[in-house]
């Protein structure tokens, strides 16, 4: 009985070591009444209308997020990153409809990162970016959204839908 509870233990210590922590900055969620498409074939235009941007240093994968839990099943997300910041895209049947969602991110990768002499001297300092810097960081993020968005219109005119409406393309704080 000892042997489970310190493997668990263990377990949990590994798992929350290897998992990337990501502290959230804004989300955006749509859902699509009455609407179906299958989850990959949403992935998948999203990924087209990325590459056509060639933004540099960017990494695109699949990842999956537990959806409560150690033990719950897992979701499938889109994973487009560039340097610390990370888009999770979510797309997926709900009921009748289809739901779109992304959460974007901060991510501090490294321990080296974390230490903060070093992180000044490497200019990974968050808090003194040059304006390189950030430009670079809106233009990987509006380049993002505008790819989801893309992906959405090509697909909600080919279905028939009516296109969203400003607000309804608006992100906000994840806070």
């Amino acid at each position: 009985m000892i042997y489970i509870i310190i493997i668990i233990i263990l377990g949990l210590i590994i798992y929350s070591i290897w998992k990337t922590p990501i502290t959230p900055l804004s989300k955006w969620q749509h859902s699509f009444s009455f609407f179906k498409i299958s989850t990959q074939e949403f992935y998948q235009k999203v990924e087209e209308e990325i590459k056509k941007h060639e933004i540099p240093g960017i990494s695109i994968a699949r990842v999956t997020h537990y959806q409560t839990g150690l033990i719950s099943a897992k979701r499938e997300y889109l994973r487009i990153s560039r340097d610390e910041y990370i888009f999770d895209i979510c797309a997926a049947p709900f009921g009748t409809d289809f739901f779109v969602s992304w959460w974007l991110g901060e991510s501090d990768r490294s321990v080296i990162g974390r230490i903060p002499i070093l992180n000044t001297i490497l200019g990974k300092n968050s808090k003194k970016k040059t304006f390189f810097q950030m430009d670079t960081e809106a233009m990987f993020k509006g380049s993002v959204r505008l790819s989801v968005m893309d992906a959405i219109d090509q697909i909600t005119t080919a279905k028939g839908l009516r296109a969203l409406t400003e607000q309804e393309r608006m992100p906000t704080n994840a806070k």
